[in-house]
């Protein structure tokens, strides 16, 4: 009886404690005050009249006593612990006056951080570490703040393979002449040893082999030297996502019943750690019969096509997953894409196993089709400066249009291939979705990014200094050009692309202008382009060390040409077609090139091709799909109709070489000899005569997360009609280097091979053949920032060109590897550097060439 008195008493004590903290000293039930006067006492630097208005209390407020959740002063002291600017707040009746209760609110303000020391890691992760937490002075400091603060830099430190990590937050109070509680705080950072894995043991394994399940693990690997692209740290979270890959494992081995019993951590004296899993294998199942329920817009038969498992066959539960629904794929050949594709939006696929007797799987796939949706609504957000018709033309969906997940992945590669928007962020927004109606909306989400470029550049090469100046503009409209208010700086949002180009030396000037409409006419996806070019060249003086402006070699191109978007066999063709025409006149202008130095040269040539590219999404950096394109430039065949013997000036053109070269002889006859060898080549190549054939392939495949595989194989042939006549020396190619030759005289072509100096690989007048082959392997550094995307790479290539046929061998190459960087800068262009390593020796030389520099700018290899 003592007991239950003192326990009573002990009860009774506890709530008249309670009664009297709460300072309410009226204990009528529910009796109603008028609040008169408020005070505000306790430790704040905030103003009484701040803290009542804040609070909602006012004068002249009823209140009830005994207060309860619901009552005024209940939410009062809610809202001031809402402002996490208090860590004490009370709230009491100080005294009561007939009907009159005066009210004072005692507060204790929460210190705020003045400073912040950091032990335990480098100096120049203390920015890092402040700006992660917000850590910034005047922060009040909360017990919560504390604790998600200890959580996150633990929890860091584990995930870089610390797994000890410890982190130790206190706080000291300031003493100062400022009225305000101020803490100083403290964090000490012990990070510990890195550790790592020394095993992986697996308990209960029988049937499948260590070494396929640890293979399964991508994230968590046992200890290894030679190991360089993934370590052995563990990490909890990756640690898990391994336990369920190997679970799958199991799965596509017909062990669908495997599971895993337990895993433990063993810590061993050398700082590593055991993994220990137990597992439970079950026995090996295979698929008996499989039927479909509740399919009616596809027949049985196509639909076992697309699930590609037959009876017999051992089971995969992770198989069976993707053939119905691949998650990883949003453009898989899956059951469940074939009806999306096909309006059914709203449908559901469904595996149920329906017997498992003798451990073979008897399987229903039930199918709820659903109504056909159809879109109702297209919209898009986020273009400021493009205009809506240069979107809406790409758009594959249309109002009222059956819904086709097809077509809205196909928009999004459109909108990014456009190179007007972060092809990362292009998002696809699902909205209003009725399926009693079978209707919805679609809203296409893009994200401005710079399309105009500059480039401004300026270095010594060729004995002089070399400055450019480019302008592109790759989202003009020339419809606004006499349109003042359209200059922002420019007239923009049309979609037209416009690049101005100036380049000049001592040696020589280029001038270039382009411009392409790529909807002319504004119906269809034809693309139209033009481009003027004139380039001057002068002769460089040995003595000198100058050039010879009297002695000029000038080149005026002009080319117009059309591309249409093809039908068939898809709508990835482009057949482009285009008319080009070169005049290079000469002045005085003897070299090596050519053995007139005074006289022209027309080229009037046609160019036919054909292509392919359904890379996607981002064209800075595809993750997937191909791109290839055959072309053929063709002269017209001169000699079938201009009745010149040109076997007679083959003929006389040897003997003439053979007098030249005859030291036997008078100068004067000599030169005789080169003179009208001179008046013979001059109407070989008055009118050029050729036909050129290239071929250009490369496809991209994703070999881990973002990392990508990319082959390349390129080809190019230059031949001629007659023989006779001969290969001009003009549209010839040049291997070797970056591929950015400086400047152009005769229509060469720069083929880049790295790891050897530039134009290196073929002889002094240019390869009539050529071929090259590439791997690169790309990874991404940042591809989600508007300023810049950023990816290194590695690279294997192998190449060569010939000077005729009969010496053309594919695999006599020239080979090299290397490594490398791209940046991407929407004002820029792609900016880079490449370490290339020539494996060969260059053409008359014995020892193998080593390591070259090249600095890209606006080209991918």
């Amino acid at each position: 009886m003592r007991t239950h008195i003192t326990r009573l008493l002990f009860i009774a004590f506890i709530l008249s404690s309670v009664s009297i903290t709460a300072q309410i000293g009226n204990t009528q039930n529910s009796k109603t005050y008028t609040i008169g006067d408020i005070i505000v006492t306790g430790s704040t630097s905030f103003g009484a009249e701040t803290v009542i208005t804040y609070s909602g209390l006012r004068k002249g407020q009823e209140i009830t006593v005994p207060r309860t959740s619901q009552s005024k002063i209940a939410e009062a002291v809610k809202k001031l612990w809402n402002s996490d600017l208090f860590s004490s707040i009370n709230i009491y009746i100080s005294s009561i006056e007939g009907n009159v209760a005066n009210l004072e609110i005692h507060l204790q303000d929460l210190p705020e951080l003045k400073d912040v020391k950091i032990e335990g890691v480098k100096k120049s992760k203390f920015d890092d570490i402040i700006k992660d937490n917000k850590l910034s002075p005047g922060v009040k400091v909360t017990e919560n703040l504390i604790k998600t603060t200890e959580n996150y830099l633990e929890s860091t430190y584990q995930k870089k393979g610390f797994l000890k990590a410890n982190v130790t937050i206190t706080t000291s109070e300031v003493t100062d002449s400022i009225d305000k509680q101020r803490v100083n705080m403290k964090l000490n950072i012990d990070k510990g040893n890195k550790v790592k894995v020394k095993d992986i043991v697996f308990n209960g394994r029988e049937k499948l082999k260590a070494k396929k399940l640890k293979k399964a693990m991508k994230n968590t690997k046992k200890k290894n030297p030679i190991r360089i692209f993934k370590r052995s740290k563990y990490i909890e979270a990756d640690f898990n996502e391994d336990l369920v890959s190997i679970i799958d494992t199991y799965k596509e081995n017909g062990y669908r019943d495997a599971r895993i019993i337990s895993d433990s951590l063993i810590y061993n004296p050398d700082n590593t750690v055991s993994l220990v899993i137990n597992l439970e294998e079950g026995e090996k199942y295979t698929y008996g019969d499989i039927k479909f329920l509740g399919n009616t817009v596809y027949t049985d038969e196509l639909l076992n096509r697309i699930l590609r498992i037959n009876k017999g066959d051992t089971y995969n539960g992770v198989e069976l997953k993707k053939r119905i629904q691949d998650e990883t794929k949003p453009d898989g050949d899956d059951i469940a894409n074939l009806y999306q594709n096909s309006g059914y939006l709203f449908s559901s696929i469904t595996p149920v196993e329906t017997s498992a007797d003798g451990n073979v799987i008897d399987m229903e796939i039930r199918i709820i089709e659903g109504k056909p949706a159809y879109f109702n609504k297209i919209s898009v957000v986020g273009n400021d400066k493009t205009n809506d018709h240069v979107i809406y033309r790409e758009i594959r969906t249309r109002p009222g249009q059956r819904y086709s997940k097809a077509d809205v992945i196909r928009t999004i590669r459109e909108l990014g291939q456009l190179g007007f928007f972060d092809a990362q962020q292009i998002e696809p927004n699902f909205k209003n979705v009725n399926a009693n109606d079978g209707t919805l909306d679609m809203e296409y989400s893009v994200v401005e990014r710079g399309s105009s470029q500059i480039e401004l550049q300026g270095g010594y090469g060729g004995g002089g200094f070399i400055g450019t100046l480019g302008l592109s503009f790759n989202n003009f409209s020339i419809k606004d050009i006499f349109k003042k208010d359209a200059y922002k700086p420019i007239p923009m949002g049309d979609g037209q692309k416009l690049a101005l180009r100036l380049q000049a030396s001592r040696f020589y000037q280029t001038y270039s202008f382009s411009f392409s409409e790529p909807w002319f006419g504004g119906k269809k996806p034809v693309s139209f382009s033009t481009s003027l070019s004139h380039t001057k060249q002068f002769l460089y003086n040995p003595a000198t060390r100058n050039a010879d402006k009297d002695r000029r070699f000038n080149i005026t191109g002009l080319s117009v040409g059309l591309a249409k978007r093809l039908s068939v066999p898809d709508d990835y063709f482009v057949l482009s077609q285009a008319i080009s025409f070169q005049h290079y006149d000469l002045k005085n202008y003897n070299t090596g090139l050519f053995t007139f130095g005074n006289g022209s040269s027309n080229n009037l040539a046609y160019t036919i091709g054909l292509s392919r590219n359904n890379t996607n999404v981002d064209p800075i950096y595809p993750t997937g799909g191909s791109n290839f394109s055959v072309t053929a430039k063709l002269s017209l065949p001169y000699s079938v109709f201009n009745k010149v013997d040109y076997k007679a000036l083959k003929e006389e053109r040897a003997d003439q070489l053979e007098i030249q070269n005859n030291t036997t002889l008078s100068n004067s006859t000599r030169n005789d000899a080169a003179d009208r060898i001179s008046e013979i080549d001059q109407e070989r190549f008055k009118w050029l005569e050729f036909y050129k054939v290239k071929f250009n392939g490369e496809w991209y495949a994703r070999v881990i997360g973002d990392m990508v595989l990319r082959p390349k194989v390129e080809f190019g042939f230059l031949g001629a009609y007659n023989n006779d006549r001969g290969v001009i020396p003009f549209e010839r190619y040049f291997v070797g280097g970056d591929g950015m030759g400086t400047y152009s005289l005769d229509g060469r072509e720069a083929i880049s091979l790295r790891g050897y100096p530039n134009q290196s690989l073929s002889s002094q007048d240019g390869g009539t053949i050529y071929n090259k082959f590439s791997l690169e392997l790309r990874y991404p550094i940042t591809l989600k920032s508007q300023q810049a995307k950023i990816y290194a790479l590695a690279f294997l290539e192998a190449g060569a060109s010939y000077d005729n046929f009969r010496d053309y061998n594919p695999f006599a190459l020239k080979r090299s590897a290397g490594f490398g960087i791209r940046l991407f800068m929407p004002a820029f262009g792609l900016l880079g550097i490449d370490f290339g390593h020539g494996f060969d020796p260059l053409p008359g030389q014995a020892v193998k060439h080593g390591w070259e520099t090249h600095f890209i700018i606006g080209q991918q290899f």
